[in-house]
């Protein structure tokens, strides 16, 4: 073989998954075990239920929950999680809390054991209060001059109306008002394990791990009740928002549309739909207005799976002399997308690829462990992916031709750019209507 040639692609494979063991325990927290021994750790994902909690004060929760207890100074925390060479973290979004962590498989109860003194005792102490939220204060500052945070909030409102998604970052000025009092009040209502999924994924034999938590945790409860977001409406569409950025050199280009879920008969034509348009590196979008006319240097779209529905989204930054050319340009390719099916080797690259990262994704304890997480969110379980990897083999070419011609139309975008109105009006308005945010 000469080094001008490619050599041919690895065979496909049949998508393998490992042993796992699930078991809800009395208090309503749900437990799966997933044995995956290729290193001596294991993964822990805390998944609980925080639709509709205050952003604010969720923020500054997540941030303090591990910084003592009555026992234990944040300090001490760390250090036995170090003992037992792990750590936990927790963070959150609309849908959920997640607290995230590993150890060394033989340290799995420790572990727990501090999880549960955490869960059951968090103190919130006033000067770690103190000292995190000016920190993400200071931080949320920062975003607010950022304008993929600017025209991320502008898109968000634009979409969700009066949903709870609209309004996922909370204001500084909020964050600062925080106090332990409001913390602890907000821990005592909804960290509680009824509906919550714990994952453990690693080097450990499954019944044994579940009898772990139930040991440990079992005696976790909460007087919370679950609460549900309801389903995000389907987007309104319009003419495109223009958000002002005066003096701005590049501008931000947004758009959505609604998707499918993740147990609708047409995700997976709507997985390789996204790859073919713009969703990897060999996508058309990013052929178009990146190697072919060098307006942006990362065009994507992307599918984001929420509890309360599916959003489609396209983005680009380009140079603002260029924004309505890319903006036509990105139009076009949905267009084109939409009217014209995609050849049978487009659609074949695009699924090779959707089933590599699908097997890279569960390669590893922590991959893997998110995954399953992920899936919990949803209702799902880790079989599911299985029948997803065979749904991707059996979509055709004309799955994802009625799923583009159904969903990617222009006509179905919602349209949301950041820039300097000034310079950038007159070429949008020759493309589409504009209305000022």
């Amino acid at each position: 073989m000469s080094i001008t040639e490619v050599p041919d692609l690895a065979p496909e494979t049949t998508l393998t998954l490992p042993e796992s063991v699930e078991k809800t325990l009395g208090n309503g927290l749900t437990v799966i075990a997933v044995h995956r021994p290729s290193v001596p750790l294991v993964e822990l994902r805390l998944r609980l239920p925080f639709a509709q909690a205050d952003t604010a004060i969720s923020s500054v929760l997540t941030q303090t929950l591990f910084a003592g207890t009555a026992g234990k100074s944040m300090v001490d925390i760390a250090a036995e999680l170090q003992a037992v060479g792990g750590g936990l973290s927790a963070g959150g979004d609309p849908d959920r809390l997640l607290i995230a962590g590993n150890s060394l498989a033989d340290g799995l109860p420790h572990m727990l054991r501090i999880l549960n003194e955490v869960l059951t005792g968090a103190v919130y102490p006033a000067n770690e209060v103190r000292t995190e939220r000016e920190r993400i204060a200071d931080r949320l500052k920062v975003a607010a001059q950022q304008p993929a945070h600017v025209v991320a909030r502008a898109l968000n409102r634009r979409l969700y109306g009066d949903h709870p998604y609209a309004s996922q970052t909370p204001e500084a000025e909020d964050v600062l008002a925080v106090e332990t009092g409001v913390l602890r009040a907000m821990h005592d209502e909804r960290l509680h394990p009824n509906g919550g999924v714990l994952v453990l994924v690693g080097d450990v034999e499954p019944h044994t791990a579940i009898a772990a938590v139930e040991e440990a945790l079992g005696g976790w409860n909460g007087a919370g009740t679950l609460i549900e977001l309801p389903p995000v409406a389907p987007f309104v569409t319009g003419p495109l928002t223009l958000v002002d950025r005066p003096g701005s050199v590049q501008s931000n280009i947004r758009l959505a549309m609604n998707g499918v879920s993740r147990t609708h008969a047409d995700n997976a034509a709507q997985q390789l739909t996204n790859l073919v348009y713009g969703g990897y590196f060999s996508s058309r979008l990013v052929e178009n207005i990146r190697e072919d006319k060098g307006y942006t240097y990362s065009p994507r779209s992307g599918v984001e799976h929420s509890a309360a529905g599916t959003e489609l989204s396209i983005s680009a930054d380009v140079a603002t002399e260029v924004t309505a050319p890319a903006l036509w340009e990105t139009l076009y390719e949905m267009g084109r997308l939409a009217t014209v099916a995609p050849g049978k080797e487009e659609v074949e690259q695009a699924r090779r690829y959707a089933l590599g990262t699908l097997r890279l994704g569960t390669s590893t304890q922590s991959g893997l462990a998110g995954l399953v997480s992920v899936l919990a969110g949803s209702g799902l379980r880790l079989d599911w992916l299985a029948g997803h990897a065979t749904r991707l083999a059996e979509t055709t070419v004309d799955d994802v031709a009625r799923f583009a011609a159904a969903n990617f139309a222009p006509a179905n975008a919602v349209a949301v750019i950041l820039g300097d109105a000034q310079v950038i009006t007159p070429s949008l308005r020759a493309i589409t209507a504009i209305e000022a945010a």
